[in-house]
């Protein structure tokens, strides 16, 4: 009895410490893969859904550098989509090492098993308050995260892979967002609603926004034009 007792002592913080540090490692593999994309140039189109709005389908030109910069425009000068979006490449949740990683357990989402990892900032006064990140060990690709921060709410990525996939860029995103934090260009005018769209169950009810990102190319660390940010 006191040796089954030493064992549940002895091992038991072990199993924490190694679930502790297997997914801090996973983490830092998945930032790695990350981090070789340090600039892309990338067309898309996005198709933004806002129930009160009727927002047209934009082609965009995504920019990015490393490590936190991105820029979204469309051919028409203005991009349709809330500040959050801004996030939608995923390394810069991972950017520098101030944080800290909590392992959240497994989740089975669309046929594969991938590992829960919670990703909290060390720095008390960052904007991003959590970030949970649903990674897929096999591939090292995040399929899903959602962050909430103190500024713009909490908001929802949703990845596909295919093409380039090797450098943990998608083919297709999906950004949900609540649609008080949607703000429109400065000057900018959409048409509204009809009235026929259905309407919240409940009045405190949040109602969801959605961007579909879809990529048709990347141009994965060339120069980018000057003067772009």
């Amino acid at each position: 009895m006191m040796k089954f007792l030493f064992l549940i002592l002895f091992l038991g913080p072990l199993t924490i410490s190694s679930r502790s540090q297997s997914i801090n490692q996973l983490v830092e593999a998945v930032k790695a893969k990350l981090d070789k994309v340090q600039s892309y140039q990338a067309r898309a189109k996005i198709k933004t859904n806002v129930s009160f709005l009727k927002v047209p389908i934009a082609n965009v030109t995504v920019y990015f550098k490393g490590p936190n910069q991105i820029k979204i425009l469309s051919d028409k000068g203005v991009s349709f989509i809330p500040k959050g979006a801004m996030s939608i490449n995923t390394g810069s949740l991972l950017e520098g090492s101030g944080y800290t990683v909590i392992d959240g357990g497994k989740e089975r989402m669309d046929g594969r098993d991938l590992q829960i990892a919670r990703i909290l900032p060390n720095d008390e006064n960052s904007d991003v308050v959590l970030s949970t990140l649903y990674i897929d060990p096999v591939n090292l690709l995040v399929r899903k995260a959602r962050t909430t921060t103190r500024e713009n709410g909490t908001y929802e990525l949703e990845l596909s892979y295919g093409r380039y996939s090797n450098y943990g860029l998608p083919d297709k995103l999906i950004f949900s967002f609540n649609v008080k934090d949607y703000k429109l260009p400065k000057g900018i005018t959409f048409d509204f609603d009809d009235g026929n769209s259905p309407k919240p169950t409940a009045k405190n009810t949040p109602q969801k926004g959605k961007a579909e990102i879809i990529f048709s190319s990347y141009q994965i660390n060339q120069e980018l034009p000057p003067g772009i940010f």
